[in-house]
């Protein structure tokens, strides 16, 4: 089969909640990273294929296909088309994975996979919430194959982190500790320069806005999501508004369009597990992932994991024995933030550049999903 190739990879900063980027309408935030794309490249934009975005609760300003939205708000050819995806927390990581696969049948040649989200504006689970005069208190309400299958009981992200820790034996000081870490591995990040290349500033914004500087003894004065627990907001993932895209294309485009290539897209699959406990698919996933792939952990330079919860990452960890000195390397969305439908390319963009800074073959991308999925991809730096 064809290969699929990452030719650029670009992101907005994260802006913090009610931050420099709060105000930006989700269109003109999307419109950002698919423009600077597309100027830095030299493709004809009327010569693009699709462009594929993830977007979770798209209402309000993210409603009617913002991957076509964003695209007209660019300025770019009323003759590309656009798909909006919503795989929960990987949506944009399986639009990198739906773009590949367009790219390696031979159907499409030259594909942006991105995602935008506006949390400041458009809350996580703002889609629910809107359902509820309708009388749908949340997705599963009124399912009776949902009940039988698994009682009526609520569906929590943050019970299934709290769930997670209680397994693993993970205490609220090490999941503290190990977002402190996040901050610190992100502060030294943005003082280095590392995310200098991937960024296109906006709206003032010239780098992340979600870092801390914070202790031990700040984390240790908060209150816990759940009355008795040990999860608390301090090892959670930042809400904050950001965008991100990728290039992605055939061999035949490059040799067209005179491109280098980055990095090719070595494996990509998703699975799933029990959805109550939500948090825990990137584990089988990985497993799975390696298997297909023929390689070993051993095999893989670095990784990024989406820290929805300190407990998610930690948890990972523990299963797959994977040193954390080779693993979110310059932070995690701990510190710098899950924009939700933003993020699987985000955390690609990232591993892209960092490959190429230290000179490491393979990455590996994994992130827990809503419906207790996760999707895999490793990504092989040329």
């Amino acid at each position: 089969m064809a290969d699929a190739y990452i030719v650029d990879a670009l992101r907005s900063p994260t802006g913090r909640r009610k931050g420099g980027l709060s105000e930006v309408h989700g269109a003109d935030l999307g419109a950002h990273v698919l423009r600077a794309l597309v100027e830095r490249n030299g493709i004809p934009d009327n010569e693009y294929d699709d462009v594929m975005f993830g977007c979770v609760d798209a209402i309000g300003p993210l409603a009617g296909d913002i991957a076509r939205t964003a695209w007209l708000a660019a300025g770019l050819s009323d003759e590309v088309p656009g798909t909006t995806i919503d795989r929960q927390c990987g949506s944009s990581q399986q639009a990198v994975h739906f773009a590949a696969q367009a790219v390696m049948s031979g159907v499409n040649d030259v594909v942006i996979a991105g995602g935008v989200q506006t949390m400041t504006q458009i809350p996580i689970s703002s889609a629910m919430i809107a359902a509820e005069p309708l009388g749908f208190s949340d997705p599963f309400s009124g399912s009776q194959g949902w009940v039988a299958r698994y009682g009526d009981v609520p569906v929590s992200q943050f019970k299934s982190a709290q769930m997670i820790a209680d397994k693993w034996n993970l205490s609220r000081e090490q999941m503290e500790a190990f977002a402190l870490e996040s901050h610190t591995r992100a502060l030294k990040a943005i003082a280095e320069g590392r995310f200098d290349r991937e960024i296109v500033p906006m709206n003032g914004v010239t780098m992340d806005e979600t870092p801390r500087n914070t202790s031990m003894e700040k984390m240790a004065e908060l209150q816990p999501l759940e009355e008795g627990g040990s999860i608390t907001a301090a090892v959670a993932s930042q809400t904050c508004d950001a965008s991100s895209a990728m290039l992605i294309v055939s061999e035949a485009a490059l040799k067209r369009y005179n491109l280098t290539p980055r990095a090719r897209i070595a494996h990509m699959s998703v699975r799933a597990e029990d959805p109550i406990w939500m948090l825990t698919a990137p584990i089988p996933a990985t497993a799975y992932a390696l298997k297909k792939a023929g390689m070993k952990l051993e095999d893989i330079d670095l990784v990024e994991i989406n820290e929805a919860f300190a407990s998610v990452a930690m948890a990972w960890m523990k299963e797959t024995g994977y040193p954390h000195e080779k693993m979110n390397v310059n932070g995690g969305a701990i510190a710098l933030g899950h924009p939700l439908g933003a993020t699987g390319t985000k955390l690609m963009t990232t591993l892209l550049h960092e490959l190429e800074r230290t000179g490491g073959r393979y990455g590996l991308q994994t992130m827990c999903e809503g419906g207790g999925q996760a999707n895999v991809t490793i990504i092989e730096r040329l």
